[in-house]
């Protein structure tokens, strides 16, 4: 299904006013431009991939990241080489893509390794009655096959919302969401999603503003949320939900950064952007230790004076505020052209 013209601006006005196990990502790739600490671990070149829109390192499969296209396309998954290449398209049969917009990597009702994609977006805020998440198995080989896959319909108990995160706790399996608002929340899933009815999502906490994407650290102890600025880490509760911030962490500046992930070793953030030919960012994460522990990368304290790296404290100021501005408006004109057709 092709893009709304609502979403169209949306897209436009935020891309105009920007402008793997642990072997697999341990040697040293090239630096970026953008700041002599920033690392690129490899870049996504392969023309089928021109909006990069979530990514998940997969624990099977040495080396190997997952990666979807946003909307308008095919239900197809893209799996990478550590060099950035395809090495195999794996397309859901029996789903849509409407707009996908996040993925992640849990397992099945039978305890099997399985792939989640979050068709989740609704960027006019109540268009739709339910989105969807699809679950496909996590192949043994990685080769291009189509394989059928489970749909989940989702509601939240407060009313239709956009989103663009979705993660799961890889020790419980439980699905969260974090809304795309400038007062944004985290979203839990009921304990164990089913097919039939809707699942109904119930708000448990707070998000960063314009959320566009996060993940749980491999170990389930800390999760991320990712923002277009930078992102911000939390610790997880003894219960499985997202806790208390640990601070904000700076990201490399991107044209419209809408991925992140851990690396398998949970000593990495895998952070990406959707465009043509965008590099895919290897962060340290804060409080990892390793040979490349970066300046570049910050986690702040309640003893310093700020904790707003993910809100583009390492971004030109006219960057982020123009940035904030088109989002603004993108927001206003999406909701009106809604609320005309009611």
């Amino acid at each position: 299904m092709r893009p709304l013209p609502a979403r169209a601006g949306v897209r436009a006005a935020a891309a105009l006013a920007l402008g793997a196990a642990a072997t697999a990502w341990s040697a040293p790739a090239a630096s970026a431009a953008s700041a002599p600490d920033d690392t690129v671990a490899f870049k996504i070149t392969d023309p089928r991939i021109s909006e990069s829109s979530g990514l998940a390192a997969s624990t099977a499969h040495p080396g190997v990241v997952y990666t979807h296209n946003d909307s308008g396309g095919v239900p197809k998954i893209y799996a990478l080489g550590p060099d950035g290449r395809v090495l195999a398209v794996l397309t859901l049969g029996g789903a849509g893509a409407r707009d996908w917009e996040a993925m992640a990597l849990g397992k099945d009702e039978r305890g099997r390794p399985a792939i989640y994609v979050g068709d989740i977006g609704d960027n006019l805020g109540g268009a739709w009655p339910y989105v969807t998440v699809y679950r496909i198995p996590e192949p043994a080989q990685v080769r291009s096959q189509t394989i059928r896959a489970t749909r989940f319909k989702i509601k939240y108990a407060d009313g239709p919302r956009n989103a663009e995160t979705m993660m799961i706790n890889p020790r419980t399996n439980r699905l969260y969401i974090a809304s795309k608002l400038f007062g944004g929340a985290v979203y839990e899933a009921p304990k164990r999603l089913r097919t039939s009815g809707y699942n109904v999502m119930h708000k448990i906490g707070k998000a960063p503003a314009i959320a566009t994407d996060g993940a749980f650290a491999p170990d389930g102890s800390t999760c991320v949320i990712r923002t277009y600025f930078g992102a911000r880490m939390y610790a997880v509760k003894p219960d499985g939900r997202p806790g208390r911030s640990l601070g904000s962490v700076s990201l490399p500046f991107q044209p419209q950064g809408e991925s992140i992930t851990y690396t398998p070793d949970g000593r990495y953030f895998l952070a990406g952007s959707e465009g043509d030919d965008q590099p895919v960012y290897k962060v340290p994460v804060p409080g990892e230790t390793g040979p490349s522990a970066s300046p570049s990368i910050t986690a702040t304290t309640k003893a310093e004076k700020k904790d707003d790296a993910d809100q583009g404290h390492r971004d030109a100021g006219g960057t982020r505020t123009g940035l904030i501005i088109a989002l603004a408006i993108a927001a206003l004109v999406g909701f009106g052209l809604f609320r005309r057709r009611g």
